[in-house]
C-alpha cells in the first residue's frame, strides 16, 4: 500500500500496547470512515435512525431493524473485553466499553450498526482493525403477536415473512372457544413491505393490504385456501376471537353459558338444552323464552316465545340460538306447589314411621 506524503504518524491504543500507524492507514483499514454506496444509495456515517431505515433499497423487507429494547450479540474480533451481550435503550442507544458516548442503535440494521461500531472505535484509536459482527438476540419488533383463543397465546420472533397457518400452528392450535374470525394488525413492517413488493395490486390481495382485515378461519383450517392464508411480517398482530356464548338459565339441571364451538355459528333449542342436561321437574317447558339483544342497542331486545314440549316432541320446529342469546325456562307454579307437597307428605311419612319406631 503506498501512504500519501503528507501522511503523519498516529499512536493506536488497545490491550494497553503502543503501536506506530498512519492516518493513511486508518482510513485504509477503516472504510467506515467513508460514505459507503450500495446499490446506488449512498449510506453517510453519521445518519440518524431515520436515514437507516429509509437507505434500505425499496424493494427490501426491513425485517432486520433494530429497536428499543432489543438485545445484540456484539462480536468484535480479538476485543474479549468489547464483545458480549447489550439491550438496546429505551431511547434507542447502546454504551459499549472505552467509548465516551453511546451509539445510537435503533432503526440501523445490524451491518449498519457494525460499521459505526467500527468507526467510533477506529476514530477514538482505541482499535486498529476492528472486525465487528452484531446479531439480534431478542427482538419484540420481529416478532408476530399471536392472541385470543389460541391455545398457547405468545410473541414469537420472526426475521422473515411467514403465514397464518403456520403462526396459528406455533401457537398450538385454536382453543375450543374459537370463533370464525381472526383479526389482523398489520405492523409497519409488513405495510411498507407490501408497499413496496406491490401485492396489492390484485384484487384478491386487497382486504390484506389493510391495516386492520379479518380472516374466515374456518376456511382456511378446512380448504386451506391459500388466499386465505395471508402472509404476516415482524411487528403484525393476530387476534383470535373467542366464539359466542349462548345461555340457558331458569328450570334446568345445569345452567349456564355454554360457547359456540368453532366454526359454529348458532345452535339449536334441543342442543341447549342437552348442554343444559334437561328440564327439572318443575319447568314450564311451554312459556320458555329466547331473549335475543338487537345490535341497535344493550336495551334492545327481542323477546320470542317457545314451547319446549313441542319442540322436545318434535311438534314444533327447532330453533336456532345465536351468539349471546339466552333461553329462558321459567318454573311452574302449580308444579312446585305440587312438587313442595310431595315433599312434605315425604317427609311427614318418615317422621311418622320413625316415631312409630
Amino acid at each position: 500500500m503506498i501512504l500519501p506524503a503528507d501522511a503523519k504518524p498516529t499512536l493506536l491504543r488497545f490491550g494497553g500496547s503502543w503501536m506506530a500507524a498512519t492516518c493513511a492507514l486508518i482510513l485504509a483499514s477503516c472504510p467506515f470512515l467513508a460514505a459507503q454506496t450500495s446499490a446506488g444509495v449512498v449510506h453517510p456515517p453519521d445518519a440518524g435512525p431515520g436515514a437507516a431505515a429509509s437507505a434500505l433499497p425499496p424493494s427490501s423487507i426491513p425485517d432486520c431493524i433494530i429497536g428499543a429494547d432489543d438485545v445484540l450479540i456484539i462480536s468484535v474480533y480479538d476485543a474479549p473485553d468489547v464483545s458480549g451481550e447489550y439491550r438496546v435503550s429505551p431511547t434507542g442507544q447502546i454504551e459499549l466499553p472505552l467509548l465516551p458516548e453511546g451509539i445510537q442503535a435503533a432503526g440501523l440494521t445490524p451491518a449498519q450498526l457494525s460499521e459505526q461500531i467500527g468507526e467510533r472505535y477506529c476514530k477514538a484509536e482505541i482499535i486498529s482493525h476492528p472486525r465487528v459482527t452484531v446479531a439480534l438476540k431478542e427482538s419484540r419488533v420481529h416478532a408476530v403477536t399471536i392472541a385470543g383463543a389460541v391455545k398457547k397465546p405468545q410473541i414469537y420472533p420472526v426475521f422473515g415473512k411467514t403465514t397464518l397457518l403456520d403462526v396459528l400452528s406455533q401457537a398450538e392450535g385454536l382453543a375450543d372457544d374459537a370463533g370464525n374470525l381472526a383479526i389482523v394488525t398489520r405492523g409497519a413492517a409488513g405495510l411498507h413491505a407490501l408497499e413496496q413488493t406491490g401485492p396489492c395490486e390484485s384484487a384478491a390481495q386487497g382486504a390484506a393490504c389493510e391495516k386492520t382485515f379479518s380472516v374466515d378461519l374456518s376456511q382456511l383450517t378446512e380448504t386451506g385456501d391459500p388466499a386465505v392464508n395471508v402472509e404476516l411480517y415482524p411487528g403484525d398482530r393476530v387476534t383470535v376471537q373467542h366464539a359466542g356464548i349462548v345461555y340457558v338459565v331458569g328450570a334446568v339441571n345445569r345452567p349456564g353459558g355454554f360457547p359456540l364451538k368453532t366454526g359454529q355459528k348458532d345452535m339449536t333449542v334441543m342442543q341447549a338444552v342437552a348442554l343444559a342436561e334437561d328440564l327439572k321437574s318443575t319447568a314450564a317447558g311451554k312459556k320458555a323464552l329466547i331473549i335475543h339483544k338487537n345490535l341497535g342497542g344493550s336495551t334492545d331486545r327481542q323477546e320470542i316465545a317457545v314451547n319446549l314440549n313441542n319442540v322436545l316432541a318434535g311438534r314444533d320446529s327447532d330453533l336456532r340460538l345465536q351468539a349471546n342469546d339466552i333461553l329462558f325456562v321459567p318454573d311452574s307454579p302449580r308444579k312446585k306447589a305440587l312438587h313442595r307437597g310431595a315433599e312434605a307428605a315425604v317427609t311427614a311419612a318418615t317422621y311418622g314411621i320413625i316415631y312409630r319406631w
